[in-house]
């Protein structure tokens, strides 16, 4: 679906998926479809200076371009981009999902470049499964090892098993995980072959007790755990969601933290295992104070900390930095990085905050003392 365009942002060009937010707002014009060709080609070329994320995106967008010429000089610099840019990009889990989907179909035999997208938690798991179908071992064995995405995609999985190019030690490795996740692909032979050797032969065709999944979960409470606008569970209907959730294997308490709502998410959050509290934080569906919640609960599992400490959009909320600084399970040297951007009053509150850790607290009132201490000057 195509982003809809604030009033002073260009409307983006037919088919794509987001218009040019992320852009400069004195660079957005090369890519605005309503500019002169000569400007749009400018950054068709890479000659707009932007940086290397960015430049991915303005790309991508005038991969859409209604100017024939402007497309394909778009497509050609795309696949010509130098190291210095696509090593940095490439990592960024900032740059926008389809991007990354795009340049992973292009750069699929280019092992440096293809490694860094499926290590990039932002690349669509759908380009990773595409991927996945044809790709030499040391790219798959990567693949393999990425659990949550395993267990949120099933079609990873399913290419995996059918590209010959894997070994079999691999493929036997993550079907094992797969199966004692819960998963079970019942049209996969190497599932089968992996709950066989797990189970036994009477597991062959399904695993024992495999329990609800989330499409069932899904149905039965209907709305109260999809629409997002929906009034807080009962407590009737809350314990009997903790019931099911507690029955769940690993790999449907993950399709439900990627297609619940906030009240599903919300229960899933505390869940013991650290791929399904991890899937919560990074669903498309998560809300900034869902974010600013787990940010400051001292209970949280440190991963969780980590996926949001580590996202630079929702670090750039002040009230998301300060819980972080609170929580005593973020790495002080994280902390300290947040503590040189705090207000003066910001920073006097913590240094007199008694339930901030006290090694930020010392610090914070140093960092006051430093700034408010008058400079000395040698009598002449």
């Amino acid at each position: 679906m195509t982003t809809a365009a604030p009033s002073n942002i260009p409307a983006p060009p037919p088919g794509c998926p987001f218009n040019a937010e992320f852009l400069p707002p004195n660079l957005r014009k090369h890519v605005d479809p309503a500019a002169p060709v000569p400007l749009r080609m400018m950054a068709a070329k890479s000659l707009v200076p932007l940086s290397p994320s960015d430049m991915l995106g303005a790309l991508f967008m005038l991969t859409f371009d209604a100017d024939a010429a402007v497309r394909e000089t778009a497509a050609k610099t795309s696949a010509g981009l130098p190291e210095k840019i696509l090593g940095s990009a490439l990592r960024d889990e900032e740059v926008q999902p389809q991007v990354l989907g795009y340049f992973l179909g292009m750069l699929k035999e280019k092992d440096a470049y293809a490694e860094m997208l499926v290590l990039n938690a932002s690349t669509p798991d759908e380009a990773v499964a595409a991927v996945a179908r044809d790709c030499g071992a040391k790219l798959a064995e990567i693949i393999g090892q990425n659990q949550l995405r395993l267990l949120r995609h099933e079609d990873i999985l399913r290419n995996l098993c059918s590209n010959a190019q894997v070994p079999v030690s691999i493929i036997d490795s993550v079907c094992d995980f797969a199966v004692r996740s819960g998963m079970q692909l019942t049209d996969v032979p190497q599932m089968k072959a992996a709950r066989v050797r797990l189970f036994g032969p009477e597991a062959a065709e399904a695993p024992p007790d495999p329990g609800p999944t989330a499409e069932q979960v899904l149905q039965e409470m209907g709305g109260e755990v999809t629409d997002e606008n929906a009034a807080p569970l009962e407590e009737g209907k809350r314990l009997t969601l903790a019931q099911r959730l507690m029955k769940m294997s690993i790999s449907e308490k993950i399709k439900l933290a990627t297609l619940g709502n906030k009240e599903a998410r919300g229960a899933l959050i505390r869940d013991t295992n650290k791929l399904v509290a991890v899937a919560v934080i990074r669903s498309p569906r998560i809300t900034d104070g869902e974010v600013l919640s787990c940010a400051a609960n001292r209970a949280i599992m440190e991963d969780v900390l980590r996926v949001i400490y580590n996202n630079r959009e929702w670090t750039k909320n002040m009230k998301v930095k300060l819980a972080l600084v609170k929580n005593p399970k973020v790495p002080l040297t994280v902390t300290m990085k947040f503590l040189n951007v705090l207000r003066d009053n910001e920073l006097k509150d913590l240094s007199r905050d008694k339930n901030v850790p006290a090694a930020v607290q010392q610090f914070a009132k140093k960092m006051l003392e430093k700034k408010t201490t008058p400079k000395r000057t040698d009598d002449k």
